[in-house]
Formats: C-alpha cells, structure tokens, sequence
C-alpha cells in the first residue's frame, strides 16, 4: 500500500520508464534525422568509381549519406551504379537551378546532407518539381552509362525499330538503353517511399504518394522525350543510306517539361482509403505524367528557419521586368538597393586564317539591383 509522503513503491519503475522514454525521443529524433537526409547528397558527396574499390564490400555502402535501408541494399548489389546516380542527381539539381533562376524559391542546396533543407519537408508544387527532375536525372545518368558501356549489367538500347521509319534505313548504332535507365530508376528512388509503413489515410502516408508520383512523372518525362537520332552515310555526303538509333532528348527539354508541369500541378488530398485525391474536383485527374502536391508554398519572400525558406534579401533583380524577376515581385515590395558593378565581356573578335577567332576583352560600368 502507498502512502501520501512515500515513494518506494514507485522507484523500481521510474527508471525503467525514463529509459522508455528516452529511447522513444532517441528513436523519433534518429527517424527525423534519416528522413531529413536524402540520396540526393550522392550530388555534392564524391562517389567512388567502381574501380577503387572490392565488388560487394559493405563499407562503400553504408559510408554514403542520405541512403535509405533499401537504397543501401541495392547499392551494395549494384555498386558501379552509385558514381551516376550521383551525377544523375547533380544534373536534376542543376537544372533546377536554372529552371527557377528567377523566382523567389531558387532550388539553392544548403548542405551536403539534406541537399534543400527544410523547405523539402513541405509538399509543396516546388518540392514535387524537386522530386521529379532529379529521378529523371538518375534515368539520364543510367540510359547514358548503359550505352557508354560503364555498367556491367546493361549494354545498348535494344528498343525494336520503329514502325514508321524507311524500309532502307538500317535501325541500330548504340542507342542509349532508357528501358534499362527507367527500370533501375525506378527500382532505386522509389525504394525510400516503399519501404516506409504509414498508417492508411495519414498525412506521412499521403506524401509518400505524393513523392512516388512526382518521381514517376520525372521519369516518364525522360522515356517519352527519348527519340529517333539519324546518322547519314555515303559519298559525299550524298545520304544514301542512314542508320538510326534510339537517343535521350537533351536534357534542358526535358526540364522544360517538367516546369509545364510544374505550372499546372495537382492539389491533391489523402483520403481515409489511403489513396490521393483531387482537393477540387473541378480539376482533371492527373495523369501519371503530372506533378501532384499536397501543402501550399510556404512564404519564400522571408527568411523563415521553421520552414527552410531562405528569402530574397541579398538576390539580384531585374529593375525593369514586370516578371518574377522583376524587383518588385523579387523583393516581395520591400525595396531594392542599386550598386555598380564591371562586367568584362568579349568584345571586336575577328576570325584569322586559319583558323582561330582572337578577341578584345572590353569592360563595362552596370548597374545592378539587390533585395532589401
């Protein structure tokens, strides 16, 4: 029996039940920090090549950041993939960059670890445009790698030939494999989202969905826009015959596309069956082609720690744009600070025979403008 003023009863339990406790906190912060990290770091963190170390040693592996279970399991299956998953992911990031080059969200990285930061944790339109143009990098970097015949398990497309193409046009050369670069895309960036376990109709469950879609319609992009590459043959170049092979679109296209697809995003909602809907069904279904999103844009005007937005202050802007580039859509109406700047540029170039163009160099007083 307990008596007022008497705690021996209960000292047996309390530590027990501060190490639950503690192991609870431990594990949650631990499952923030993984989640926090992403393979995308394999961009900005050199991946060894294939030849610098054993096929199958662990350590290679399990020393990579930002790697989910599943992801280091396949990297240890397939090791010489790892060096271009990295440069698929820094050709995502890259073009990120320059596709919002001049909005307020810029797709600056801001460490080595979690590559965005914060801002990647909300469901916004631009963390679908993230998702999507960096599976659709790794389809790039592996369709490419394939054809180059850098990875043992794949070689050259073996696409069949197109139904519309001549009769006495020969359909071969080494095509990149996108069937290859697509499956293993698939296989590697979906495996973070696919081996989580969320509870049916959550929030966490109606993300992952989220991302898988957006991952999905980043590869897509890349296996449509592959096409037809032609090369002649003859004498002269008289074109008498031609071979053709299957060729991944230059990459810029496919950003383009994605940033159309960015433009007309889904806003879309979990429901209690655990499957994505439209928030207004006024809307069309997306396709399995369209970015879907599942939180508003955070404000990107501000700097904001809470939401990983880093603000505008300090971003050049164009004074005389009505565009987003403009400083008073920039600098979200706080004003603007003008500086002078010199600019060299290449200047009075001349060709000479033969064959080089030798120029001036020329200097340039500007003006340039800078968020307040």
């Amino acid at each position: 029996m307990l008596v007022p003023g008497h705690w021996d009863g209960l000292r047996p339990a309390m530590p027990s039940l501060l190490l639950l406790l503690l192991a609870a906190l431990l594990s949650s912060w631990a499952q923030l920090l993984t989640d926090a990290n992403s393979w995308w770091s394999l961009a900005l963190n050199p991946v060894q090549r294939p030849e610098m170390f054993i096929i199958g040693a662990q350590p290679v592996c399990s020393q990579l950041p930002g790697l989910s279970p599943g992801q280091r399991k396949l990297c240890q299956l397939y090791q010489e993939h790892m060096s271009y998953i990295g440069e698929g992911a820094k050709t995502g990031i890259r073009e990120c960059q320059h596709q919002f080059r001049q909005r307020r969200w810029n797709c600056s990285t801001v460490d080595n670890t979690s590559v965005f930061g914060r801002v990647m944790q909300i469901g916004s339109r631009e963390t679908a445009f993230t998702y999507a143009v960096s599976a659709a990098g790794v389809v790039n970097a592996i369709s490419r790698a394939c054809r180059e015949g850098e990875l043992s398990t794949c070689g050259c497309s073996r696409a069949a030939r197109p139904k519309d193409l001549p009769r006495d046009w020969l359909w071969g050369g080494c095509g990149d494999n996108v069937e290859y670069g697509y499956r293993f895309a698939k296989e590697f960036v979906d495996a973070r989202e696919r081996e989580k376990n969320f509870a049916k109709g959550s929030e966490e469950q109606g993300r992952a969905l989220m991302n898988l879609q957006n991952n999905e319609a980043g590869r897509r992009a890349v296996y449509k826009m592959a096409d037809v590459a032609c090369k002649c043959h003859g004498v002269s170049g008289s074109c008498s015959l031609k071979t053709c092979w299957l060729q991944l679109a230059e990459f810029r296209k496919v950003g383009d596309r994605l940033k159309e697809k960015y433009d007309s995003a889904a806003a879309m909602r979990i429901t209690r069956q655990g499957k994505l809907e439209l928030a207004n069904s006024r809307f069309n279904q997306p396709t399995p082609e369209d970015l879907v999103y599942v939180d508003p844009s955070p404000d990107y005007c501000l700097r904001n720690e809470t939401t990983g937005s880093l603000g505008t202050q300090g971003r050049l802007c164009n004074k005389t744009s009505e565009g987003m580039d403009g400083c008073e859509l920039m600098c979200c109406g706080r004003g603007y600070d003008r500086f002078k700047s010199v600019q060299v540029e290449r200047c009075h170039c001349r060709f000479h025979w033969c064959c080089f163009v030798r120029c001036k160099k020329c200097t340039e007083i500007v003006d340039q403008y800078v968020c307040k």
